[in-house]
Parts: structure tokens; sequence; C-alpha cells
């Protein structure tokens, strides 16, 4: 009896292993994707003027966010070419792709000559690199966000997949952190702003090809394993519609979530520098604490969900969004003491914890194994694509043409309209697909 129970505690020691190793394989090609993609952004206060050479920093930075924004566009193409491989081919063999493209956009960033050196090539190339690391982005979430959550098992599924944001938000903390070893210890503004800012992204190619080899040695989910069988004519595009109510569900999910992430974390940044005209190095140091939290934040409310359902946090997301997004951003824009400027911050970044933690699974839990990674990733990525991928260009407008509260209003808007979804949807954690 005894060692019939001692066989049986092994084995299960043994599957923790494998999904925790194949978990940690996954999260960190994650984590690299989106310390590249988040260098542009961290990064962007000292290579704008490299790129665009024009007296207005707001032009600079606008100019910049436009790239950033043009980036996204790419997404949608990436979701729907990274995850058709994926429901084709498999989870594993996706995310290898992905992270090796993500490699030649943040070399060819690093080694583009500046305005100064080669004219309006510098700026084409520097589009060109950001269309690419788009592709790649695009891929990743629908791939990453399907692979976790079918190797995690249905009882911790929130847990575990909310490590794809732990990682996304450990990439930009990557970044960061980065950004102030070389601020405060290596180099001097006039370096990082010469020839400094190439530093990261030499470093996010050596990563992603570290993260390649990791990828090629994780295994494949079981889930797919199972269905690969499945004849060609039941995957891609055509099969995609055969499921309306959930690529519309997906979107829904997005549009709030999505903006309001970007708006408290890619763009905080800046927005410290510009508006609240706090120091580069400062806002950088407020920005990493920040950050550091709220990936800490997101297991958390990943076990959360685990116990009482998905559906709770993001109605309590939608809520506080709606209600809580102006008088934060209104209050940042005239308050001069740092620590209540960081609990502000830390404040907007527990709502948002509400969506963030949990909206992978949530997608994942919508579409069968046969469609699932293009099921979560396409509708994703167009989503994105039109709102994420513009906060920052429209913040920045909205600034530029004196009416910078009028950005406030639309982040809560949007946040309003996924709200009404989240209070209509089934709850995905007693509806999930993942079982079927």
């Amino acid at each position: 009896m005894n060692k019939t129970v001692e066989v049986i505690e092994k084995d299960e020691i043994k599957d923790v292993e494998y999904r925790l190793k194949s978990i940690f394989g996954g999260s960190i090609g994650n984590l690299v994707e989106w310390y590249d993609w988040y260098s542009y952004s961290a990064f962007a206060l000292y290579f704008s003027p490299v790129f665009f050479p024009n007296s207005n920093p707001t032009a600079q930075l606008l100019d910049t966010a436009g790239i950033f924004a043009v980036g996204f566009l790419m997404r949608p193409i990436g979701g729907w070419l990274f995850g058709g491989i994926a429901d084709k081919y498999g989870r594993k063999r996706s995310m290898a792709l992905s992270v090796l493209i993500m490699a030649i956009g943040s070399l060819i960033i690093g080694l583009t000559p500046g305005y100064n050196q080669i004219g309006i090539a510098a700026p084409f190339l520097l589009l060109f690199a950001r269309l690419i690391q788009g592709l790649s982005t695009g891929g990743e979430y629908g791939t990453s966000a399907t692979y976790l959550s079918e190797m995690a098992t249905k009882k911790h599924r929130g847990f575990y997949s909310s490590f794809q944001y732990v990682t996304l938000i450990g990439g930009q903390l990557l970044a960061l952190g980065i950004q102030l070893i070389l601020q405060n210890w290596l180099l001097t503004s006039e370096e990082l702003h010469a020839w400094g800012w190439r530093i990261p992204f030499f470093i996010g190619a050596i990563l992603s090809f570290i993260a390649l080899y990791l990828r090629r040695h994780i295994a494949e989910t079981a889930v797919f394993n199972a269905q690969k069988t499945v004849v060609a004519e039941k995957t891609g595009i055509r099969a995609l519609l055969k499921y309306p109510k959930e690529v519309l569900t997906v979107m829904g999910l997005t549009l709030g979530g999505t903006i309001a992430f970007y708006t408290f974390s890619t763009y905080m940044q800046k927005f410290l520098v510009n508006t609240v005209h706090l120091s580069k190095e400062k806002s950088t140091i407020l920005s990493f604490s920040s950050l550091l939290i709220f990936a800490i934040l997101q297991p958390l409310f990943g076990l959360l969900s685990d116990k009482i359902g998905r559906k709770p946090l993001l109605i309590g997301f939608g809520v506080l969004g709606t209600l809580c997004t102006y008088p934060i951003l209104i209050t940042l824009t005239s308050e001069t003491n740092t620590t209540l400027i960081f609990l502000l911050m830390i404040g907007a970044l527990i709502i948002v914890s509400g969506y963030t933690s949990i909206n992978a699974v949530v997608k994942a839990e919508l579409f069968p194994a046969h469609i699932r990674a293009l099921g979560v990733g396409l509708p994703y990525a167009l989503t994105v694509a039109i709102f994420g991928g513009t906060a920052e260009y429209l913040a920045l407008w909205f600034k530029g043409i004196g009416h910078e509260s009028y950005f406030y209003w639309y982040v809560s808007f949007c946040i309003l309209i996924s709200l009404v979804l989240y209070t209509t949807m089934k709850d995905t954690k007693h509806h999930s697909k993942i079982e079927d």
C-alpha cells in the first residue's frame, strides 16, 4: 500500500516538474520577445533625435510613437501566420520561429546608422525593423497563451497562464533595468543619446538566440498531439469563421484591457517625463519599481481566478478602470510628490491586473484545440493593432493640440465598452473548451 502511494506521489512530482519545465521554457522565450519589443519604447527618449532631428521633444516622440504604432499593424498578420503554424504544425515550432524573427529585427535597429549618416533611409530601416518585430510579437501572444493554458492543469490554469504576463512585464523590467544600469553606472547622458541606446538591442538579439535554443527543447502540448491528425480543412481562417461569437468576445475582452495596459505601463514612462516633468532617470526608477510589483501581482490574481472564477476579476477591472482612470491621470499631471506619484501608478496597475493576469486563459478557454492559437492570436492582434498600438500616439497627439485630458476620457470609455461584455459573457472557468 505504501509503495503504491509512493509511486503515485513520484508520478505527481514528475508531472509537476514536466509542466513547470515546459512553462518555464515557453515563458522565457516570451520574456525575451517582449524585452526586444519594449526596448524600443524604453529607449525612445534617447534615440528619437537620431532618426528624427527636430528641436521639439514632443514632435520627436510623436514620430517615434508613430513607428511604434505602425509596428502594431503587422501583428494581425503575425497572429494569422504563427497561429496557423501553431494549430497545424505545433505550438513549439511556432514559438521557436517567432523568437528567431524578433532577433533579426533587434539586430537591424542596433546596426542602423542615424539620419545624419544615411538620411531618410534611417527612419525607413527603423520602420522595417519594427514591422518585423510586430510580425513576431503578433504571433507570440496567441501561441504562448495557448501553450501555457494547455500545459496547465484545470485546477491551476489561471495561475500557470498568468505567467504569460509575468514574463511580458518581465521583458519590460529587463529593458528598464538595463536602462537604469546604463543611465546610472556605465554611460553619461551624452553617450546614451549618441550610441549607448544601441546596446539593449544587441543584448536582445543575443537573448533571442538563447530563447530559441530553449524553445527547441521544450515539450509539445498533449492537447495538440491528441488532435494533430485533424485534416487541414479544419484549421485556418475558414475554420475560425465558424466561431464568430468567440472572435468578437476576444476583441471585446481585449479593447479596454490593452489600452489600459499600454497607458499605465508602456506610455507611463514618457508621460512622467513629458507631462509630470520628472527627470528621465527618476521616471525610469518609478516605472521599474511599479512594474516589478505589477509582475508579482499576476500569479496572485491568477490564483484568485482559480478560486472564484475569471468573470469577477474582469468585472472588477471594468468597473474600477472606468471610474478611476481619469482621476488617476489628471491627478498625476499636477502631482510633485514622488511617493504619491508611485502610489497612484501602483493603484492603476492593481486595477489593470484584473485583466492582464487572466486574459490569456480566458481567450484560450473559448476555442477548441484545432483553432485555438489562431482564435486567440488573430482577433487579439487586430484589436491591439487598432487600439493598443495607437494609444501612445493618441496621447501625444492630444497633448500636442493642448487637450491631453481627452485621452484620459478615451481610455475610460474603452474600458466601459469592455465592461459591458464582461457582465454578459459566461465564466470560462466553468465553460472551458480546453477539456473538450
